[in-house]
């Protein structure tokens, strides 16, 4: 499930790219391994929006990512848009 995207990559860990799509709130989308998810930064921490064909194993792995890289992505967010 490839999708065409011109925002911006945060990073790539364990097959799946982070980046963000649009300017909503703070959020950050995760596409790989045929799979997709959307978390948003709700409160201090990034909660689940939506996902697809993601393994459960693989969640978790994407969510400890984003919580050990909450700092960069809320940054990177915020150079992107705060412009």
């Amino acid at each position: 499930m490839a999708r065409y995207y011109v925002m911006p990559e945060i990073f790539r860990f364990f097959g799946y790219s982070f980046f963000f799509y649009s300017r909503e709130p703070i959020h950050v989308h995760v596409e790989g391994n045929d799979g997709y998810a959307v978390y948003d930064l709700l409160g201090e921490e990034f909660k689940l929006r939506e996902k697809h064909c993601i393994k459960v194993s693989d969640q978790k792995k994407i969510e400890s990512v984003i919580a050990d890289n909450k700092d960069i992505i809320i940054k990177r967010w915020k150079e992107h848009f705060d412009k």
